[in-house]
């Protein structure tokens, strides 16, 4: 049985659509999961975009060839997908951040679950998926 926070049109309109994501929590350790998946998205041609606190430090090395921003609000171009990997009690205030830029979509990882940001989210017009990641959806389909 497929959640409303699992809608298939939702998940493929992000994976088909979705160029530019935002991966939270990618510090650049490639023993994380966010690592791991990020390298993915590239790999299936998405711009990826590192955002962790790490990054406000001066000299802070590109992730995967890419600059890292410590926070949403700093990135200064658009974002299609934020993708979360934080716990799900943070995960909310990264989805409501998601919003406050205008991204197209939010994604929370494999084990994230928080409703009232689905909540939150969907009402403000942006689409939402939780509970699952990119690679596992990429494998149901086939690709």
């Amino acid at each position: 049985m497929t959640t409303a926070w699992q809608d298939a049109a939702t998940v493929d309109r992000m994976l088909d659509e979705g160029q530019t994501w935002a991966v939270v929590g990618l510090s650049g350790d490639p023993s994380r999961t966010a690592y791991s998946i990020a390298r993915l998205l590239q790999e299936r041609g998405k711009r990826i975009v590192p955002v962790h606190p790490v990054f406000a430090e001066p000299g802070a090395p590109e992730v995967l060839g890419e600059q890292g921003y410590a926070t949403l609000a700093d990135i200064p171009f658009p974002v299609d997908v934020v993708d979360v990997f934080r716990r799900s009690d943070a995960a909310g205030e990264f989805a409501d951040q998601a919003v406050a830029i205008g991204a197209g979509g939010v994604w929370l990882q494999l084990g994230v679950v928080d409703e009232d940001a689905f909540r939150r989210t969907t009402e403000a017009g942006v689409p939402t998926v939780m509970d699952t990641c990119p690679a596992i959806e990429w494998r149901k389909r086939g690709r």
